[in-house]
């Protein structure tokens, strides 16, 4: 427990607000050189991001996280500095502690006692680091995986060290993630008095019959890792702020989370296929935030959930719940990504911490995957 919480403690004093790096990945790299990984900055537009690597041989076991964290907001409401690392009533607190510098100091600790203990293992290992997760995420792991792809290294299992236990440590797994798909949607009117009904078109009247048939569709049926894809509006904006005056367009934000069952295009068509139906004239922009990834039960599920029965007796539930993750990225070279960490309770909030009690255990994971995979 000592050697992951204090290096967990050295993370946290490091102020990586996104897309800020502030020497994390350096001190991450120092502990890693002497283990024997090849070490490569792959930066993208100021963004640090590192790929580490100890060995050439299959199979690639590769775990993945982030350096970067949430802004703190106003210091004076955290009981302690958030960049100040602090132990109390046997929790560790700090912001990143549980999203997720404890799991990057899990990560490392558990390759040295691992590559320690089997110095000559199979295969190889890997972690792929970036600081930029928690911000636009354009140029972080998703430029490392560019870089991977195009010289065709790809990897065969990956760990990423998302918070994902819920109500207990070790309870919950993340075997896959929902895509995210949104749009702006602009419904043209005419302008004018709204005494003049004959003289106006409003875009709100034309619309609402449109979006309550988007809000009400039932897009697919989900399957058995994901719950049926969901629309949701997050805003909507008319009129000029006159009593009296007709608005000249609406604007409606919304957002899809879809499972596998559907696909981007699926789901573009039947929107304006609803859209054209009802006649308005309207001009939409799409955002592909993340497509959805899966990773059925197989060998690193198994894998996984024997470390977890291993370290801490409990068998964890899979899930591919919450919103989105790098993971995402990495499922594009990689066949099998699971999400496994600490318990997500306080993560990006006042006061964010981690049980001390979990450090341990959550090493113990770590190391117990690489054992089963490479040993």
């Amino acid at each position: 427990m000592a050697a992951t919480l204090e290096l967990a403690q050295a993370l946290i004093a490091r102020p990586s607000v996104t897309p800020d790096d502030a020497g994390c990945l350096d001190l991450l790299a120092a502990r890693l050189a002497p283990l024997g990984f090849a070490l490569e900055r792959i930066d993208s537009n100021g963004v640090a991001n590192l790929w580490a690597r100890r060995g050439t041989a299959p199979p690639l076991v590769c775990f993945a996280g982030h350096t970067d964290v949430v802004p703190p907001g106003p210091a004076a409401a955290w009981t302690s500095a958030p960049f100040v690392p602090e132990i109390r009533d046997g929790r560790l607190y700090g912001r990143g502690a549980a999203d997720m510098k404890s799991s990057l100091a899990a990560f490392v600790v558990a390759i040295e006692r691992f590559v320690a203990a089997c110095p000559a293992h199979q295969g190889s290992i890997a972690l792929l680091l970036t600081a930029d997760e928690e911000g636009d995420a354009v140029d972080g792991t998703v430029r490392v995986v560019d870089a991977l792809k195009a010289r065709n290294e790809l990897i065969d299992c990956c760990i990423v060290g998302e918070p994902t236990s819920f109500n207990h440590f070790g309870d919950m797994i993340k075997n896959g993630r929902r895509g995210s798909l949104s749009a702006r949607l602009v419904v043209k009117g005419i302008q004018g008095h709204v005494a003049y009904p004959e003289r106006v078109r409003n875009p709100v009247h034309q619309a609402a019959p449109a979006l309550a048939e988007l809000a009400a569709a039932r897009w697919d049926e989900g399957n058995e890792y994901f719950p049926p894809t969901s629309f949701q509006v997050s805003n909507v904006h008319a009129g000029t702020g006159a009593g009296n005056v007709v608005p000249g367009e609406l604007e409606v934000q919304f957002n899809f989370r879809f499972a596998t069952a559907s696909t981007v295009d699926g789901l573009q068509s039947r929107v304006h296929a609803i859209l054209d139906r009802h006649g308005l004239e309207y001009a939409i922009a799409w955002t592909l935030g993340g497509k959805p990834f899966l990773t059925p039960r197989g060998r690193l599920v198994d894998v996984v959930v024997a470390a977890v029965q291993e370290a801490c007796g409990r068998t964890p539930e899979l899930s591919t719940s919450g919103g989105t993750s790098d993971g995402r990225y990495i499922a594009d070279i990689c066949a099998e990504v699971v999400e496994f960490g600490p318990l997500n309770a306080t993560i990006h909030k006042v006061d964010e911490c981690v049980a001390i009690a979990d450090l341990e255990p959550l090493t113990q994971v770590y190391q117990g995957v690489l054992r089963r995979l490479l040993d």
